[in-house]
């Protein structure tokens, strides 16, 4: 895992981070997973249900107690990465640093957009009673992506470009606003999902 600076925001601090998971095969093998594994694959849905106006994606959703079936080893590896980047988020804030609470990684998606699809509604992941207990959100991009396909943070005037293995960490409030531009040309790979306050 390697830190990286992404581009300022309108407004400064973002309390967006960044970093590079490695080894970059890790990213390869994820995409590999989702390829291979197309009985498993749906519309992308919100909490509304499916549409494709909203969200126009193919996820397939992984329950966290499932890292542990067979086929499933390359979701350890990329949390023992994940974990790692959020050891550095928390210590970024000391608020976060002395008041450290016990989180744990809730259902989690794999997502494919093709040309022509995005997330286009501007929305938040904590957003109602049945979501409160997400604290902070996880994407990963599996896949460097040349035409389109960025990430929008509204509030922040903040667009970041897919890259491969970039892995970002936000708070799921109102504050991190966000949708995802059209995808012009090829695929668009990620992972992400929540780290919420244990049960």
């Amino acid at each position: 895992m390697k830190k990286i600076i992404t581009k300022e925001g309108r407004l400064s601090p973002t309390f967006i981070s960044s970093w590079i998971i490695e080894p970059p095969t890790l990213c390869d093998d994820l995409i590999d997973y989702f390829e291979s594994n197309k009985n498993n694959q749906t519309k992308g849905s919100t909490a509304s249900g499916v549409n494709t106006n909203i969200k126009d994606s193919t996820d397939i959703s992984i329950n966290p107690k499932d890292i542990l079936l067979p086929g499933n080893e390359i979701f350890n590896q990329y949390f023992d990465e994940l974990f790692e980047c959020h050891k550095d988020y928390i210590s970024q804030w000391p608020f976060l640093k002395e008041n450290a609470m016990k989180f744990e990684i809730g259902v989690f998606n794999l997502q494919r957009y093709k040309a022509g699809q995005h997330f286009n509604k501007i929305h938040t992941e904590r957003f109602s009673i049945e979501n409160l207990h997400r604290v902070f959100v996880f994407m990963t991009y599996l896949n460097d992506v040349e035409e389109g396909g960025s990430t929008y943070f509204s509030h922040y005037d903040l667009e970041i470009q897919p890259r491969k293995g970039l892995t970002l960490i936000w708070p799921a409030e109102w504050t991190h606003a966000h949708k995802g531009n059209i995808l012009k040309a090829g695929n668009k790979y990620i992972i992400t999902g929540w780290i919420n306050f244990t049960n």
